[in-house]
């Protein structure tokens, strides 16, 4: 089959639908976010984009602090519900039964529920048209002790993680493979020596 030519647009997905936090423990704001992603490893560095007349846009402005909480299915109806109302109307902790928990470097509180906050520290605010985007030092990880195994690591696949593609929520399906399994070499099968046969006296 072929494909029809559309005009350029934000069509890339799935995309995380994580929940930000901004502000202080005392004036705290969720804003769901869907324009994120990694820019950089070392340093490892994030972004968000956010259009200006949105409620969060000028406090992330003026702290230069953020925490991307990653969402998980069991927390989706929450996640919808941070994007779609403001926080100049409702406190949406509150409402959504969202718990703020101090962070350990950043000012603004992450999501006791969410299993991975990354807390960032924006270095610069980019203008693109309709949004801003805030590129950010992801200064801090905080991860749920519930997902780490006994030798210390993160078992992602665990967290239930949600996905955001063209309006739509989805849960994250089965594991179908892992970095670089497509030119891993086979594990070599340990030979079996067979018994030596009895040999009858001539």
């Amino acid at each position: 089959m072929g494909k029809v030519e559309w005009k350029g647009g934000a069509l890339l997905g799935p995309l995380p639908p994580v929940m930000v936090s901004c502000g202080n423990m005392q004036t705290a704001n969720i804003i769901t976010v869907a324009w994120t992603g990694i820019v950089n490893t070392h340093p490892p560095k994030t972004y968000i984009s956010l259009r200006p007349s949105r409620h969060s846009y000028p406090i992330i402005r003026e702290t230069g602090e953020f925490v991307i909480n990653l969402s998980t299915a069991s927390l989706i109806r929450a996640v919808d519900y941070c994007g779609v109302r403001s926080g100049k109307d409702v406190d949406k902790f509150a409402v959504t039964g969202l718990t703020p928990q101090e962070s350990f470097q950043v000012s603004c509180p992450s999501i006791a529920q969410c299993p991975l906050t990354l807390e960032c520290r924006v270095t610069d605010i980019v203008p693109l048209g309709s949004h801003d985007m805030f590129l950010a030092d992801i200064v801090c990880v905080g991860v749920d002790e519930q997902y780490v195994d006994a030798a210390g690591r993160l078992c992602m696949d665990q967290c239930g993680l949600a996905a955001f593609a063209h309006g739509e929520y989805f849960e994250l399906g089965k594991k179908i493979g892992s970095f670089g399994f497509s030119v891993r070499k086979p594990k070599k099968k340990s030979r079996k020596h067979s018994p030596p046969k009895n040999r009858q006296p001539t």
